[in-house]
Order: C-alpha cells, then structure tokens, then sequence
C-alpha cells in the first residue's frame, strides 16, 4: 500500500525515524488522526476477489485505541 499525502495533512508522523515510513496525516483538535491509502493494483484485485483487508496496529503493549477504516474522508 502507498500511503498518500492529501491537502488537508497538517503534521507528518515519523519523518525523521528511519526505521518507519513516514506517515503524513491530518489531527484534529479532538486527537483524531486521518490518513490516507491507496492500494496497488494487484491489492485491488485480491480484495476484488477475496473482500478482506488486514489491519496491524503496533501498540508496544500499551492499550489499543479505537480505528475506523472507511472508504470516505470525513470532514
């Protein structure tokens, strides 16, 4: 997956740790945080066919926060 930056980014996390990818992303006041991603063409087939995407979150054992994952950008 490509991670895209979009108008709206107003902080990029990880810009300056190597061992990660940089990860442009809009915060709101209320701490949410919005990111963007496009899928490959060869990911789009297998989610076409299989209907299932992955989601990693590392959490370094500290408690896991509350994700959406949606097709449309919130405003």
């Amino acid at each position: 997956m490509e991670i895209l930056k979009f108008k709206e980014c107003n902080i990029t996390y990880a810009k300056d740790q190597p061992e990660y990818r940089a990860l442009p992303a809009r915060k709101n006041n209320d701490g949410e945080i919005l990111t963007c991603w496009s899928p490959s063409i060869r990911e789009r087939i297998k989610i076409l066919f299989t209907g299932k995407i992955w989601v990693s979150v590392l959490t370094f054992n500290k408690p896991l926060q509350p994700i959406k994952i949606s097709t449309e950008k919130e405003d």
